[in-house]
């Protein structure tokens, strides 16, 4: 047995030599790029928030300072970054970030407190790393936007009069990602359409968050910051939007999210809904999953009726679901997307693609179809040997 043992390790041996592995380094090009002066101008996937904040760790780990470390590999510069201090982070409201923590026995989202103040860091500028949490591309050009968010009050060089446009050319880029306009869609769709829909001819510079921005306005902001980035030849990368339903904020509440296990709750329901299943035997109550009644904001009057499998419940739900909404009391607007706001959350972001698409060509830029990739991303990738979705993150 000794002897097997020797001719095993010796046949072992001989195998290694010969899968003997190729150790040759990649040759790092930059081809026609200039990687000189990088500059980001994004929002808050930009900037880093994360866990629902701003801080230090979160910008490290941004999109914008990966590609800066691989672009120095290239001949690109330094990548200065307006960190925030050391702590919690903040959310704009003096909130800190989010933390999991055991409550009342299990996981749960909790903040952990104290939010770190916010630092003013603009005499150190100007900086590369152009991120703004919040910023929409409507706002991108408005000088009094920058006296209104703080993530950019605290970086520009005049508040009020600076704009995130004019903060990324005091650097004089040779190079530049830009990927702004989720936010025109975003938080018109993450308070379930509530806010005023832009028509598509408004021409409106600027007008408070929380409406749906109409898609020639949203193009031509873009355009306007595109030909400014690009006036002194730099070349650089634009990003397309992901739909809304794509994320997990509007993903993880499943349409039929009110569990019924005991006759008795079901006879309650049923016995409180009697009116309604008449006129409308969708109403009736069932064992097991069922689907909230929401009020529909897209028919005239209070129109009632229960979620359906093209609506989508928005993650903040939860909270109002565990306190009777959808049962005791329907789900308000605020709280779903229905199918005909999707919809049209659809087919503005279509409309703001298809004029990012249009630019990047026209310019001769690439394109980071982030758009395609979520809509791939949510059936999972494998990335160093980890499994990725985009389902809501859960567990330790």
């Amino acid at each position: 047995m000794r002897n097997n043992n020797k001719y095993i390790l010796a046949a072992a041996l001989l195998g290694l030599a010969a899968c003997k592995p190729n150790l040759k380094g990649t040759d790092v090009s930059k081809g026609s790029a200039d990687f000189t002066k990088y500059v980001s101008v994004g929002n808050s996937l930009d900037a880093g928030f994360t866990d629902g904040a701003v801080f230090v760790e979160g910008q490290e780990n941004s999109f914008p300072r990966m590609l800066a470390q691989q672009f120095k590999l290239a001949g690109g510069g330094d990548f200065k970054t307006p960190y925030m201090n050391a702590g919690n982070g903040n959310d704009a409201s003096n909130q800190p970030r989010l933390v999991l923590k055991l409550v009342n026995g299990s996981l749960a989202p909790v903040r952990d407190t104290p939010a770190t103040a916010f630092n003013n860091v603009s005499a150190a500028g100007p900086y590369n790393h152009c991120g703004v949490p919040g910023i929409r591309a409507i706002d991108a050009l408005f000088p009094t936007y920058s006296g209104i968010n703080p993530f950019l009050t605290r970086f520009c060089q005049t508040p009020g009069t600076s704009t995130l446009i004019s903060e990324a050319m005091r650097n004089s880029p040779t190079f530049f990602t830009l990927w702004l306009g989720a936010n025109d869609v975003l938080g018109w769709s993450t308070g379930g359409g509530t806010g005023p829909v832009l028509p598509e001819n408004n021409t409106t510079p600027w007008v408070l968050p929380g409406a749906l921005i109409n898609p020639n306005l949203v193009v031509t902001n873009i355009a306007t910051a595109v030909n400014t980035l690009t006036a002194n030849g730099s070349k650089g990368v634009l990003a397309t939007i992901p739909y809304v339903n794509s994320t997990p904020y509007f993903t993880t509440v499943p349409f039929k999210c009110i569990p019924l296990t005991r006759q008795g709750q079901v006879d309650t329901l049923n016995a409180g809904y009697a009116q309604l299943i008449a006129i409308n035997p969708d109403f009736k109550w069932v064992l097991g999953a069922n689907a909230p009644v929401m009020v529909d904001s897209s028919v005239p009057g209070i129109y009632r009726r229960k979620v359906t499998a093209e609506d989508y419940i928005v993650l903040p739900a939860s909270t109002v679901l565990a306190t009777g909404g959808g049962t005791l009391f329907p789900l308000v607007d605020q709280w779903v997307l229905d199918k005909t706001e999707a919809a049209l959350a659809t087919d503005y972001t279509k409309k703001y693609n298809d004029g990012i698409k249009a630019l990047a060509e026209s310019k001769g830029l690439a394109l980071a179809d982030m758009n395609a990739y979520m809509s791939s991303f949510k059936s999972g990738i494998v990335y160093n040997a980890v499994a990725m979705n985009a389902n809501f993150a859960t567990g330790g």
